[in-house]
């Protein structure tokens, strides 16, 4: 059944790519869309069914060389059960909904393949990331990795003759590649140390290399500390965290089925997997951990402001994904892996759904994507508007306070996640970044929804007037999307969020008593400390995640104070209170503040220069040193002068040769003769003649 869901996305693609010749366009187009809908019915299998119980499936050998030793195989745990109902669901879905978005978009071209060439790119894409998600060694998923980041060129790239188009999918490219570097290095590191590149061989060592020093740049480092940090280097390109994160706004280039795609469940969140997935590692390694609880609240305040101003729709949701992955790896870095799980896995469904409705609010405005432009629509488009708004108050954390649970998804797993934050650093940097960005993300959310469907219409009136609800092959993935986005966060929140021990056996992990040391350690930060009945206890690599004995967060973030646990929802109050001041009391304020806020509002519409700052610093020089290297290089060094001397060298010598070459054989003994002599005299005076 493993097999069978990762391999069906490939055989959509192959019978899509090459085949639609044969079976035509429609049919290659159901064959892909109807392999990915089997591929999401037996993850769904796999997830209900499996008992948290790491299984290693092989299929077949892979590279042997040396002591490198790698198969291809599939391991299935829990971390893996999770992410394959996200990627197919998300993925099944985008599918069937591109046969209704993409019929309509003016830049699809009849007669030239565009079809099943989308189709198969898109197939692609999710094996690529299945590969990813089911690896057993580093090499597989640095494979996966590399398929993931080729597919979003091609996807990001899809409008090849639209100039914006190709250099967004070579910005995504590029960027991505710098990450990339760090997390080769990483494994390079880790099969230096361990020669091994097996997940069960690498999480058996870890222990050990928290002990272990490694010389690099010329001076020695914590071996754990340095491999972390070169993983979360890679996990940065690709999760778009700070630095590394320009290229996620300018992959809107692509279609917005590709958008929904890479930025809800799949490509973005490989790197928030990839920590997860190596934290055994990750637990010895708290200095880098640290690092990456610095860089996701930053990330996740960073973004929200960017999102406070921008006008494409779409840029919108954009920035928000960039911020809920910083929320992501706060949960990570500060070791409640399950959290950062859960995060992810309500993220999917409700991100999922805001980039389809958008999609559906941009289709029913004739491809605007304009914010300003919009107004009134709820009533032109009354699905798309209540499917946008699930998805809004899911993303905004609306639900019942201090009851944990009952509420939307990101109720639940942001609440979780801003919990674990104080309790890993009461009154900390992560905490208090993580809050403002729940205020931010509540106002720009709201201002979203006010813009575009409330007020009065905007913009051309001749595309307000034929607005149109979307067909029923778009809606319906809104619907299913929607069950997610309301009821995945009350469901599965004790699994991922509840009593440690039941968190631990969801995870495939065994728990036990805690020691006398521990309790004492954990009662100077928590008044709760006689609660604390367990904790993990097996070893690295025996369950999905791996959290250290020592390691109480989990417990600890259920007894934060009550103002702790009540802060997100009055963020998301004072969020949502502002912008209905703002977009529906009195429109005119925002126009008002960005005036008298000139030198800040360009900030940040301008995503706090760093677009600017790196065209500076890596571009300019970057395409000055090629200038210089092809015009005085290559034009006056090569063709000026190299060049020069061969045209003129070169043909002289042919000349001769070809005199030589009289046709006589008087004339070619006459050279034998010369040769002779020659060679002899070298012979004598050289003292090699005896």
């Amino acid at each position: 059944m493993e097999t069978l869901i990762l391999f069906s996305p490939l055989v959509g693609a192959l019978l899509c790519g090459f085949g639609w010749k044969f079976i035509g366009e429609t049919a290659a187009q159901w064959v892909a869309t109807g392999f990915l809908f089997l591929a999401a019915a037996l993850s769904w299998i796999v997830f209900l069914t499996h008992d948290g119980v790491t299984e290693t499936i092989n299929i077949l050998r892979w590279i042997e060389s040396g002591t490198l030793s790698t198969e291809w195989a599939i391991r299935l745990d829990r971390l893996t059960a999770i992410m394959l109902i996200v990627i197919t669901t998300v993925s099944a879905l985008v599918h069937l909904y591109s046969f209704g978005y993409m019929e309509g978009d003016p830049q699809w071209k009849e007669g030239e393949s565009y079809k099943p060439r989308f189709f198969a790119y898109l197939s692609f894409f999710t094996f690529a990331m299945l590969m990813l998600v089911t690896s057993d060694n580093l090499i597989q998923m640095f494979f996966g990795w590399e398929g993931v980041g080729v597919a979003s060129y091609l996807l990001i790239g899809f409008y090849y003759r639209k100039p914006s188009a190709n250099a967004a999918a070579i910005k995504a490219f590029v960027v991505n590649r710098v990450g990339d570097f760090g997390f080769l290095l990483g494994i390079f590191a880790i099969y230096f140390i361990v020669d091994s590149v097996r997940f069960d061989d690498i999480f058996a060592y870890a222990p050990t290399l928290a002990e272990t020093q490694l010389t690099f740049l010329w001076t020695d480092w914590n071996a754990a500390n340095l491999i972390a940090f070169l993983l979360f280097i890679g996990a940065m390109g690709k999760s778009a965290q700070l630095f590394l994160h320009t290229w996620l706004p300018d992959a809107m280039e692509g279609p917005t089925p590709v958008s929904a795609l890479i930025h809800a469940a799949t490509m973005v969140t490989a790197g928030v997997f990839l920590v997860c997935r190596m934290s055994p590692i990750m637990e010895y390694a708290p200095e880098a951990m640290a690092f990456v609880t610095f860089v996701g609240a930053s990330t996740a305040f960073f973004a929200a402001t960017v999102g406070l101003v921008q006008n494409d729709i779409k840029r919108v949701i954009a920035y928000s994904t960039c911020s809920q992955l910083g929320y992501m790896f706060v949960a990570a870095g500060v070791g409640v892996y399950s959290v950062a799980m859960f995060h992810l896995f309500t993220h999917a469904f409700f991100k999922a759904m805001l980039f389809l409705g958008a999609g559906s609010v941009i289709h029913a405005m004739h491809h605007e994507q304009d914010m300003r432009n919009y107004g009134g629509l709820r009533k032109k488009i009354p699905y798309t508007f209540w499917a946008m708004m699930i998805g809004t108050l899911a993303i905004t954390g609306v639900g019942i306070p201090l009851t944990g649970w009952i509420g939307f998804a990101g109720f639940a797993s942001k609440d979780a996640v801003i919990e674990s934050a104080y309790a890993a650093g009461p009154m900390g940097y992560a905490f208090w970044m993580l809050v403002i960005a729940a205020l931010f993300t509540s106002f720009y959310s709201w201002r979203l929804m006010f813009m575009t469907f409330y007020g009065k219409p905007r913009g051309d009136k001749h595309t307000h007037e034929h607005a149109h609800e979307s067909p029923k092959v778009m809606l319906i993935p809104l619907g299913v999307l929607a069950l997610g986005a309301v009821f995945a966060g009350a469901i599965w929140y004790g699994s991922f969020f509840g009593k440690v021990n039941e968190v631990v056996k969801f995870f495939g992990g065994t728990y036990g008593e805690p020691t006398a040391e521990l309790v004492e350690q954990v009662a100077e930060r928590s008044p709760k400390a006689s609660e604390l009945h367990y904790v993990m206890e097996n070893a690295p690599g025996e369950a999905a995640i791996y959290i250290a004995p020592e390691n109480t967060i989990l417990h600890e973030a259920h007894y934060v104070p009550t103002w702790v646990k009540l802060s997100p929802f009055i963020a998301m109050l004072i969020g949502l209170g502002t912008a209905y001041v703002f977009y529906i009391r009195d429109p005119s304020i925002p126009k008002r503040l960005a005036e008298n806020q000139r030198p800040l509002y360009q900030f940040l519409l301008n995503k706090w220069y760093f677009d600017e700052i790196y065209d500076f610093i890596f571009v300019k020089p970057a395409s000055a040193v090629g200038r210089l290297l092809w015009k005085r290089g290559d034009g006056n060094v090569i063709d000026g002068s190299l060049n020069g001397v061969a045209m003129g060298f070169i043909p002289m010598l042919t000349r001769l040769a070809g005199k030589a070459q009289s046709g006589y054989i008087f004339t070619y003994a006459f050279f034998m003769v010369i040769g002779i002599a020659a060679l002899i005299t070298w012979m004598t005076l050289s003292g090699g003649a005896h």
